[in-house]
């Protein structure tokens, strides 16, 4: 009877002393303040912001939406503060553990400020759009990029001055690494400031289509602090760093302002002078009148009777059509192909094919021949 005395006795002093001298019936009610936080902010979640979310969507611009689905997690996560906040009030833990819950809370307070204030940056980019005079698409997502990575070193510096490490000396010491780090990340500093260089020029942005000659040719899909992402056209990525944009020729198909055609056309040489001065002014008549292409002095347009080549007279076509569309410049290259055709062959004439005559003057047998005839020696 006296050890069973002993035992309730043991159990009264854990209830009463419990962990880290915290009664254990205050402990559980803490915990159920938290938790009823945690069921609150699923309330919270689904009623409140659902009707934030529908008066939103009745105004007429959608920036308020943006704002609010950016700052939707982190409103999510203020209950769960609020929760192990009042917890900790109840619980009235001694200085230490005091002071380790309070700094927890301000911590998580500043994360949540600034997880707020990066998310918000992507809505409220548009500020940024003035800038596009000046710099290009690509270059503002840098500096949103940039700005969000401020946003986040000030916040870990914040928690940080809350627990009673310095910010100062950590930056110095990061900085005589990154002395040592820079010796031996060379291309990777190069690669980065050719980066800002290929978008400082406006050589290219994404969706351009572009040639670097030997690197590679496709679709520009992403630019990177430290290598370009393009689509080459077999749909393949090809990740190519961004000094070979920077330091190799780039040709930008995009930007071209007309496309151009380029044929030399071989007639044969029993063609008459009336047939050829027909067929070139015909041609020319076809690309002047035709509105798919462009006209002098906007670009050159030359149909020209170029060269005696060894099997054909060659007439040089060279225009250029409005379209830079791959597809629709084919379809323009046709119709020209198939009108080309239409007139030489209007006009009597035919394509000349590469061949060769050979010219004989006379054969061994010919009784017109000088030369000897061939000696038999009699049986």
């Amino acid at each position: 009877m006296q050890k069973l005395k002993e035992f309730g006795l043991l159990i009264l002093d854990i209830l009463e002393n419990g962990v880290w001298g915290l009664n254990i019936g205050k402990l559980i009610v803490g915990v159920m303040i938290f938790l009823s936080f945690l069921i609150l902010r699923r309330i919270f979640t689904k009623f409140i912001i659902s009707r934030i979310q529908s008066f939103t969507k009745k105004t007429k611009t959608q920036l308020d939406d943006e704002i609010l689905e950016a700052l939707e997690k982190p409103i999510r996560f203020v209950p769960v503060i609020m929760g192990l906040f009042f917890a900790l009030e109840y619980l009235q833990l001694n200085n230490s553990l005091a002071a380790i819950g309070d700094k927890v809370v301000r911590s998580l307070i500043v994360m949540v400020i600034f997880w707020g204030l990066g998310n918000i940056i992507g809505p409220m980019s548009f500020l940024l759009t003035r800038l596009e005079r000046i710099f290009t698409n690509a270059m503002i997502e840098w500096l949103i990029k940039a700005i969000r990575v401020a946003f986040i070193f000030l916040g870990v510096a914040t928690v940080l001055e809350l627990w009673g490490i310095k910010v100062g000396p950590i930056i110095a010491g990061l900085g005589l690494f990154g002395v040592a780090v820079a010796l031996g990340a060379q291309d990777l500093f190069k690669n980065l400031i050719s980066g800002i260089l290929v978008l400082a020029e406006k050589r290219f942005m994404q969706g351009d289509w572009i040639l670097v000659e030997g690197v590679v040719e496709g679709t520009v899909e992403t630019i990177g602090f430290r290598s370009t992402r393009i689509r080459r056209f077999d749909k393949a990525p090809v990740f190519v760093p961004n000094h070979s944009l920077a330091d190799n020729v780039v040709i930008n198909f995009t930007q071209m302002t007309h496309r151009r055609i380029y044929w030399k056309i071989g007639v044969e040489y029993n063609t008459t002078t009336d047939q050829l001065r027909n067929i070139r002014e015909m041609i020319e008549q076809y690309l002047l009148d035709n509105p798919d292409f462009a006209k002098p002095p906007e670009v050159p347009l030359f149909v020209r009777i170029d060269s005696f080549n060894d099997s054909s007279i060659d007439i040089m076509v060279y225009c250029f059509t409005k379209t830079t569309n791959w597809g629709e410049w084919l379809r323009k290259k046709e119709d020209l192909a198939y009108k080309i055709k239409e007139i030489i062959e209007g006009q009597g004439c035919a394509f000349a094919f590469p061949s060769q005559s050979i010219y004989v003057e006379s054969t061994p047998d010919s009784p017109t021949t000088d030369q000897p005839e061939t000696f038999i020696p009699p049986e």
